[in-house]
């Protein structure tokens, strides 16, 4: 599948300044490129930074299949296509399992791989009001206010419904539709399960960013990451959730400042 993509080409800053290469970022579920533009334009300064829109997601193609895999193989394509070789590969969330399973069956092929807080394993499809609350028909609603008012009644967290309306595009017949193929998300509840075998492991220069207080990384966790990736370094954000790349962006920045400024 040819996904969409947006490129921050590398900023040069002074005359002795290279890039460090290419920089791939994937999105989470219900994300898309649009929530990494500050990121996106930082990391342009250690090299070019490609945003990726994953299928059924921002302005990539809508499909009924949807997995780990496909995501995997839809990334292979585009690198295929762009000629990109040795790229630092940032996956958030899904992103982060797209992200660790392309580099568990393509060995030795990225030059760094960032991992944001998701571990290598099996998750629930948690997501039953974020489907209900873009599921409502659309048709006679004028504004977003209006929109975020209906979602409200079934998602009341603010921070993830603003989250979700990044994906919400008014078209010029003034109506309004979602980006996501929200339909082919919610049949595709399996695709966190059974992503990755007891027996892989990576020799990847690994980092994973990690928010303290996260819902999704446990101790148990922790040790199997350590376990999957023995060259590893992890990252711990004290006080940040599953989203730290915007709720703690300054440390968040700040770690990949000092991570990135090693590579040569």
């Amino acid at each position: 599948m040819k996904l969409s993509y947006k490129l921050y080409p590398f900023q040069v800053n002074s005359e002795n300044q290279k890039s460090i290469g290419d920089i791939i970022i994937l999105h989470g579920l219900f994300g898309s490129s649009k929530n990494w533009v500050t990121v996106g334009k930082y990391l342009s300064n250690f090299g070019s930074v490609y945003t990726l829109d994953q299928r059924n997601h921002g302005e990539s193609p809508h499909t009924n299949e949807h997995s780990i895999k496909l995501m995997s193989e839809d990334l292979e394509e585009f690198l295929s296509d762009h000629q990109i070789k040795e790229p630092i590969l940032l996956g958030h969330s899904m992103g982060g399992l797209v992200a660790m399973y392309f580099d568990f069956t393509h060995p030795g092929f990225l030059k760094e791989l960032i991992i944001q807080d998701i571990a290598p394993r099996s998750y629930p499809f948690a997501y039953d009001k974020e489907i209900q609350a873009m599921s409502f028909p659309l048709d006679g609603f004028s504004s977003r206010n209006g929109i975020d008012a209906e979602m409200a009644k079934y998602l009341p967290d603010t921070f993830i419904r603003q989250f979700l309306q990044m994906s919400l595009e008014r078209m010029d017949s003034g109506e309004y539709r979602w980006k996501l193929n929200v339909a082919g998300l919610n049949q595709a509840r399996r695709v966190f399960e059974d992503v990755f075998s007891e027996i892989v492991s990576s020799k990847t220069k690994t980092l994973f960013l990690i928010g303290g207080n996260s819902e999704y990384i446990s101790k148990d966790d922790l040790d199997l990451i350590e376990k999957k990736f023995s060259n590893l370094l992890i990252k711990t954000i004290p006080g940040g959730g599953h989203y730290i790349h915007f709720t703690h962006q300054k440390e968040y920045l700040e770690i990949l400042r000092e991570d990135l400024s090693l590579i040569s």
